[in-house]
């Protein structure tokens, strides 16, 4: 009887890390979710939009002894700034503190 020993592995953000997929231009679109046309001459590379597909357990209060949990969660689609670009599995996400995620696109 042999015994499967590969890992399952998983990203699991720490902190208050956010793991953000960013969308494709497809799925952008070119109208914005109240029906406003985004012409193709605006500037995308300032702020980014993307999914959430994992959080972190929040960050800790200024005691340590709390945590506090993040304001966005697993599914949102959010509008967000500087994050680390990482590739697991050949898919391209961005590891984002929350105090980077901008907005919360509500649909």
């Amino acid at each position: 009887m042999s015994k499967d020993t590969t890992a399952q592995v998983t990203l699991r953000p720490l902190g208050d890390k956010v793991l953000i997929r960013p969308l494709s231009d497809d799925e952008i679109g070119t109208r914005s979710p109240s029906g406003i046309i985004i012409p193709e001459t605006v500037n995308r590379d300032k702020a980014d939009r993307g999914e959430v597909v994992a959080v972190g357990p929040g960050r800790w209060d200024e005691d340590g002894e709390k945590r506090i949990p993040l304001d966005v969660t697993v599914g949102e689609i959010v509008i967000f700034q500087w994050g680390d670009k990482v590739e697991y599995q050949g898919t391209e996400y961005y590891l984002v503190s929350e105090s980077n995620i901008s907005a919360v696109i509500e649909k």
